[in-house]
């Protein structure tokens, strides 16, 4: 969301209306988060939904309860945990990952739904429009910012002998992974680069294709931005600097345990949307009339104690355009 967009989303606040729904008179409403992973994992991207429901006026064990429920990196589990906080009748349920939201619209729950994806909602089928999200989903999402196009970029500017780059998706995750995909093919395109596309679920199968890449002579690795592999960020950190792979991912925490280079979403602000969302439908307004933001805040994290580990000299011009570097 634009600066400017999220002070005026913040400015409406003082006009909204008592919280409407079926809450009992006096009755602390009682909302839902639908996390992928395991609570550890969330603790700044749910520090962030807090701040925007405080900006909303509501404050978690005060006059707001949150029910959560965490799939622990099991993606079959979550149309189960989905379907128990619609049992609940929580007054919204939020998520933080495609596989979430997803499960929640195959729920065909009535509760509003507030999400953040990395992705396309339309083409995902979770919105009719953007500014018109019609029936009880909306959110924000990373749509405007191309980041899979840019993750091959980037490494071929790092590694510009290298032409081959592998790009590590799940298979329990198609739709993210089918929208990376293309996104990195594109670029590849224009590159004249040759993307080879490896296939992971379990930690056995991780392990087992990063120990392979040194022996295909793949210049470095891609790692799609899908929760599971995000569960597994210090293993993946730990991994490419055992096989001396160059890694990139689209989450700030891959280079901070170790990783080489992260280039994704600021996801504090995305996040601080949902908090603000949450409490603009609890006081009455429907999500069908809340436009999906799109971010357009990005950062580029490289680690640059671990480029000298793996012998990768950093271009000068990549180094500057970062904006954090870790020594």
């Amino acid at each position: 969301m634009r600066r400017r967009e999220f002070i005026a989303a913040l400015a409406g606040a003082a006009a909204w209306p008592v919280v409407a729904g079926a809450q009992q008179p006096g009755a602390m409403p009682v909302i839902g988060f639908l996390g992928s992973d395991t609570p550890d994992l969330y603790t700044a991207r749910l520090r962030s939904i807090r701040l925007g429901l405080k900006d909303a006026g509501f404050v978690e064990g005060q006059n707001l309860a949150i029910e959560y429920r965490w799939a622990e990196g099991r993606n079959d589990r979550l149309p189960e945990l989905a379907a128990d906080l619609i049992r609940r009748q929580v007054a919204v349920i939020a998520t933080s990952t495609t596989p979430a939201a997803l499960a929640l619209k195959a729920a065909n729950a009535n509760i509003p739904v507030v999400f953040f994806v990395a992705g396309d909602p339309v083409a995902l089928g979770l919105v009719a429009s953007l500014n018109r999200p019609g029936d009880n989903f909306t959110g924000t999402t990373t749509l405007t910012l191309d980041v899979g196009s840019k993750w091959l970029e980037l490494m071929h500017e790092m590694i510009p002998d290298a032409k081959t780059f592998g790009l590590l998706v799940n298979p329990t995750s198609p739709n993210l992974a089918e929208s990376q995909l293309k996104d990195v093919q594109s670029a590849a395109g224009v590159l004249g680069l040759a993307p080879q596309v490896l296939v992971a679920s379990t930690d056995e199968e991780i392990e087992a294709i990063f120990a392979s890449l040194p022996q295909k002579h793949t210049g470095g690795l891609i790692i799609s931005s899908d929760s599971f592999f995000f569960s597994r960020t210090t293993l993946l950190a730990d991994l490419a600097l055992r096989n001396a792979v160059p890694a990139i991912f689209g989450f700030r925490e891959f280079p901070f345990a170790g990783g080489l280079m992260s280039y994704g979403a600021d996801l504090s602000v995305s996040h601080r949307t949902l908090g603000v969302y949450i409490g603009r439908i609890l006081r009455g307004e429907k999500p069908a009339n809340l436009p999906v933001q799109q971010a357009t805040n990005v950062e580029l994290i490289i680690n640059l104690k671990t480029a000298k580990s793996l012998n990768v000299t950093i271009p000068l011009p990549l180094l500057g355009r970062a904006d954090e570097v870790i020594e």
